[in-house]
């Protein structure tokens, strides 16, 4: 068996937790949260450190100190981040799901997770670029599979 499936998310080393991330991206997405409905939304506004290409951090190991508001995903703070897509590894092991199929834990690559839609890959504008966010909401971090 594999160790998502062997272990507690809270039982996993930090090479273990780190390789559960799918690497879509969407995490790195602008998000906005309606004040009065606390509705969330998605836009195609992502992290100026995100490369569109690749769907990863640019500076991921010193990521804190060039974007000081990055959350990092944890097993203590999984739960109470409800922006995550339903598509999210970390997410979905929450919920007592499984691994998706494109999961490139599953296939061995990302190509999969590409191939579905999943990930942010030619699908956003670096935020420095964006006069108003309100105008860039999109659907597409929701889709989801298996």
């Amino acid at each position: 068996m594999s160790f998502w499936v062997e272990k507690k998310l809270n039982q996993l080393t930090t090479v273990q937790w780190e390789s559960l991330c799918d690497g879509c991206g969407k995490c790195c997405l602008n998000k906005l949260i309606d004040d009065e409905t606390e509705d969330l939304y998605y836009t195609d506004a992502a992290c100026h450190l995100l490369d569109d290409d690749t769907c990863a951090c640019r500076h991921y190991p010193e990521r804190f100190k060039y974007v000081p508001a990055c959350t990092a995903i944890t097993v203590d703070n999984i739960a109470e981040l409800t922006w995550l897509p339903d598509s999210c590894a970390y997410k979905r092991l929450h919920d007592g799901r499984e691994l998706p199929s494109w999961h490139p834990l599953l296939t061995g690559s990302k190509e999969a997770m590409h191939a579905a839609g999943i990930s942010v890959k030619g699908k956003t504008i670096n935020e420095k670029r964006v006069k108003d966010v309100f105008d860039h909401i999109v659907l597409w971090p929701l889709k989801d599979l298996d």
